[in-house]
């Protein structure tokens, strides 16, 4: 691995490792607004139902994953610092909470204030087709203004200040997904999946009341996405003593 040089240390502090958690926006279908109930129905018939759930169980199992059916219930937030000696140390902060409004709120006010000013950049996985649409939607239907970094309209795409790491991964091979988990364990990196895995979080929050087991999820899979990164460019991993996450 090479030794992290100035002009990387420089770009790792303008970059924001961002991942989600979504849910359902009600726990039970019969409690959702019959016109959205309608326009749910309408759209689980072209979603794969291969385990032929009914139609509660199956907008239990999917409607968290589309921001017109569901909400954001946390986001994770990770930055990199750097000692005198260019020694990187990973600072992960947690914005929660039931109110998504509120939750959406905190996040804008943490970007709009990052020191990188039009500088900053955000990274997730998946982040293009996921984590970023989603949160401009939600903004929107919250009545939130989209704060600069999420601003894509009208840009060319050398002026989004996206960062994916598996369009990295992908290098232009458009057919190809792969999940941080994989990605994760190809390159030796510990998982995030030690308490639940990405399918098991609107039964954990709508039903266990277990918002807090989401949240460390979502943190974890937060220094799961940052050390991906460092090892996409060729970087050492952060050792893990130099790792906080705050909850």
């Amino acid at each position: 691995m090479i030794m992290i040089d100035d002009a990387f240390v420089k770009h790792l502090k303008n970059v924001l490792f961002i991942d989600i958690e979504t849910v359902s926006q009600v726990p039970d279908f019969e409690l959702l607004d019959e016109r959205l109930q309608k326009l749910w129905l309408k759209k689980a018939v072209y979603l794969n139902n291969e385990e032929n759930l009914s139609d509660g169980e199956f907008y239990l199992k999917k409607a968290g994953i589309y921001a017109e059916f569901g909400k954001v219930l946390c986001i994770g937030v990770g930055g990199i610092m750097f000692d005198e000696e260019n020694k990187p140390s990973l600072r992960v902060k947690m914005i929660g909470g039931d109110d998504e409004r509120e939750v959406l709120q905190a996040f804008k006010k943490i970007v709009e204030k990052h020191k990188a000013g039009s500088n900053l950049m955000l990274c997730a996985h998946n982040g293009k087709e996921f984590d970023f649409a989603y949160l401009c939607r939600r903004m929107l239907v919250n009545g939130i203004g989209l704060p600069r970094v999420l601003q894509i309209s009208g840009k060319k795409p050398w002026e989004i200040n996206h960062l994916d790491t598996l369009d990295l991964w992908k290098f232009g091979d458009y057919k190809h997904f792969t999940g941080l988990d994989l990605l994760a364990a190809i390159f030796d990196i510990p998982s995030s999946k030690s308490e639940i895995s990405g399918d098991q979080v609107n039964h954990v929050y709508h039903v266990e009341k277990d918002r807090a087991k989401i949240e460390r999820y979502c943190a974890a899979d937060v220094v799961v996405l940052t050390q991906l990164y460092m090892k996409m460019n060729n970087c050492a991993l952060i050792e893990e003593e130099n790792i906080e996450v705050l909850l």
